[in-house]
């Protein structure tokens, strides 16, 4: 049938707008998604040394002493020979050095046992690995023996050769025994060498970690990051590694259940020498003693040696990133969209989540909620960070190594990250995570006398700002009034769905949060949520049957009970964003605890983005600027940035640290200044 030129125009017109729609639906999906990849790190076809260069390690010549080295030699009527056991000419030095101890001497020594480690851990193990713990005592008293105290110079590039023989040939010695996995956390090892014997412990120092938590290691040097923007590392002395914590459900620590699966955490290894008088007295190492200590370089940075402060070799960020390359994790952000049951029922989680996320020892029915990727630690306060639409915890992991690269912020803040299901209207995600924190406090401090958890500080991207932001209101009758005009006590249901609906339209703000961040967040709904981009994610999410159910029930039990467009509904999460959604005016005017601080960041898409602004008007390309401002903010900033970069972006950063050593400083009841961020407690 035909209907006329204008019925076909107005159908043309019709569709056009709707393929547009599709469009910006698709462009702001790009933007909402974030960048969460699986590939953080590369495994290095070398691993990365320091002594590559000056010793020749990849030389077809090399590998060779340093020209110091063999001018030193000469001078002694010695020579090197390459690919030859080092132990001779090692013992002739040492025969020198008894008669006038000289530093440059000691540190020939150590480069001829490490080279000569390099070449026997070819063909025998143990020999290399006698060399490297000659490498590594020799090289500890250039740095600290007191007889070198005249001819060591700390300004002298050889200097810091003796740091990196240090590190390196106590990596190669850690490398042998790691073959095996016998570096263990208070344990003993007695390694039989071909010129002795060394007794090594095994120590945790100045870590939150247990023994326990020590499944395997790795090394630093063998990955190269591609994941992470910013890399921090800290110079000294010791071997960054990468713990990886094993998959023990059954630890009884507090906090320890809310550990994600194969976690694993920095760690830095230094190896102190008990005695080095065999070395002195120029005897052979006949049975050395050792204490191989293990550092936690978030909460320890520098050690005590002889009365020196030493810092700590250490890389903050390259286990953070071989934990997050497990690839499995990218499927949280999709799952919890498309897919919310895999986050609600263990029973029906996708393998991949189920592979790499703890079930709540006393919660078997989730999860979701919040994860930890460090020990909890009283007296820290606790900053939350809240993921968006269609991401996860993942999409915080700029931020997150960016902040606590910051000693004055791992000194006095605890990260958390709370996981939710983005498929579900917010206002029910921030019902659960009502129940979440308070079920955190219940676990961490029951008797309520951690002071620092009611300090605590929420961090909200996108609609996690929202989630935040309802943590903090007073409901009042307000949020029940946009669903029934009846009481809720006279609405017709059982007790457990009533309770649900209490707990979702009536709350109180925690008296535990006292700030709140939000950025990118659609205070006023955003234009990306429309009748098309409804349509089409409400064909793609699956939500979860029984919520369906019970939802249905209830409008059957009581007809006419509930407004039209009621929030009661359980529609996704693309509804619950609508500009035209009555939420919004209500949460911009409800009552707010005069306890509680507010900051807010703004992203607007930069010029060399201008075609986003032409789509969606000016913003950030999924919310607009007018959406994304409020007027309770103790502070807002623009940042120049897309969606799904502005909780990323330098000045985003930045004005986080700000706002957390704000927070410290008011604590101290001091104002922030230059002055006082210099004098912040280390």
């Amino acid at each position: 049938m035909w209907d006329g030129p204008h019925t076909v125009c107005a159908a043309h017109n019709t569709r056009h707008v709707r393929l547009a729609s599709i469009g910006v639906f698709l462009v702001a999906l790009t933007f909402v998604a974030g960048c969460a990849s699986s590939n953080w790190v590369t495994l290095r076809t070398v691993p990365q040394n320091p002594l590559v260069e000056q010793l020749q390690l990849t030389s077809y010549y090399g590998p060779r002493p340093s020209k110091r080295t063999e001018q030193l030699l000469r001078l002694h009527n010695l020579t090197y020979i390459s690919r030859s056991d080092p132990r001779g000419l090692i013992k002739r030095l040492q025969e020198f050095n008894n008669r006038e101890p000289v530093a440059d001497r000691v540190y020939a020594m150590s480069e001829l046992a490490y080279l000569g480690g390099m070449e026997a851990q070819r063909v025998d193990k143990q020999v290399a690995l006698d060399l490297f713990g000659a490498s590594v005592l020799y090289s500890y008293q250039y740095l600290f023996d007191d007889r070198y105290n005249s001819t060591r110079n700390p300004y002298d590039p050889q200097y810091r050769g003796a740091c990196d023989l240090y590190n390196c040939a106590l990596e190669s010695g850690l490398r042998i025994i790691c073959t095996n996995k016998e570096l263990k956390p208070e344990t003993s090892k007695t390694i039989h060498t071909a010129a002795g014997t060394w007794d090594i412990t095994c120590k945790l120092r100045g870590s939150q970690w247990k023994p326990e938590d020590f499944a395997r290691f790795e090394f630093v040097s063998d990955f190269k990051i591609t994941g992470l923007k910013n890399q921090y590392l800290a110079h000294g002395l010791g071997v960054p590694l990468i713990a990886v914590r094993p998959n023990n459900d059954k630890d009884g620590t507090a906090g320890a259940k809310y550990y994600p699966r194969n976690l694993s955490f920095p760690v830095t290894a230094f190896l102190r020498p008990s005695s080095s008088e065999d070395l002195r007295s120029g005897q052979d190492m006949t049975h050395e003693q050792g204490v191989l200590e293990l550092y936690d370089p978030l909460t320890t940075s520098e050690t005590v040696v002889d009365h020196h402060l030493v810092p700590l070799e250490s890389d903050l960020t390259t286990p953070l990133a071989y934990f997050l390359s497990n690839p499995e994790l990218d499927a949280l952000a999709t799952a919890g969209l498309l897919h919310p049951e895999t986050l609600l029922k263990p029973e029906n989680l996708l393998k991949p989540a189920e592979a790499i996320f703890n079930l709540r020892q006393d919660k078997q029915d989730a999860v979701m909620g919040l994860y930890m990727v460090q020990p909890y630690e009283p007296g820290k306060i606790p900053v939350v960070m809240v993921h968006g639409l269609w991401s996860s915890p993942m999409t915080w992991m700029e931020m997150f190594n960016d902040l606590r690269s910051s000693e004055d912020i791992r000194d006095h803040y605890q990260f958390w990250f709370y996981l939710y299901p983005t498929s579900q209207p917010f206002w029910l995600s921030a019902m659960q995570m009502r129940h979440d924190l308070a079920e955190a406090r219940q676990t961490l401090d029951p008797n309520r006398q951690e002071p620092s958890l009611d300090q605590m500080v929420l961090i909200g991207h996108s609609m996690g700002g929202l989630v935040s932001d309802l943590q903090t209101l007073n409901s009042g009758n307000d949020y029940w009034r946009l669903v029934s005009k009846e009481p809720l006590d006279q609405i017709k249901t059982d007790a457990e769905v009533r309770e649900k609906l209490a707990e979702t339209f009536y709350f109180q703000p925690n008296p535990s949060i006292r700030r709140v961040i939000t950025i990118g967040t659609p205070h006023r709904g955003s234009p990306f949520s429309n009748q098309t981009t409804q349509w089409l994610l409400g064909k793609l999410i699956s939500l979860p049957q029984t919520l369906i159910n019970s939802q249905q029930k209830l409008y059957v039990q009581n007809p006419g009970a509930f407004v039209d467009k009621s929030l009661v509904k359980v529609d996704t999460s693309i509804d619950s964003l609508s500009p035209h959604s009555p939420i919004f005016p209500v949460m911009l005017s409800s009552r707010r605890p005069p306890w509680v601080k507010y900051h807010n960041i703004v992203g607007v898409v930069p010029s060399q983005q201008w075609w986003l602004n032409k789509i969606s008007g000016e913003g950030d390309g999924v919310v607009t600027k007018e959406s994304a401002h409020v007027d309770y903010a103790s502070s807002e900033i623009v940042v120049p940035a897309d969606h799904s970069t502005v909780h990323t972006h330098p000045l985003a950063v930045l004005e986080v640290r700000r706002i957390l050593l704000e927070h410290l400083n008011e604590l101290r009841g001091e104002p922030l200044t230059a002055s006082v961020v210099t004098r912040l407690p280390r």
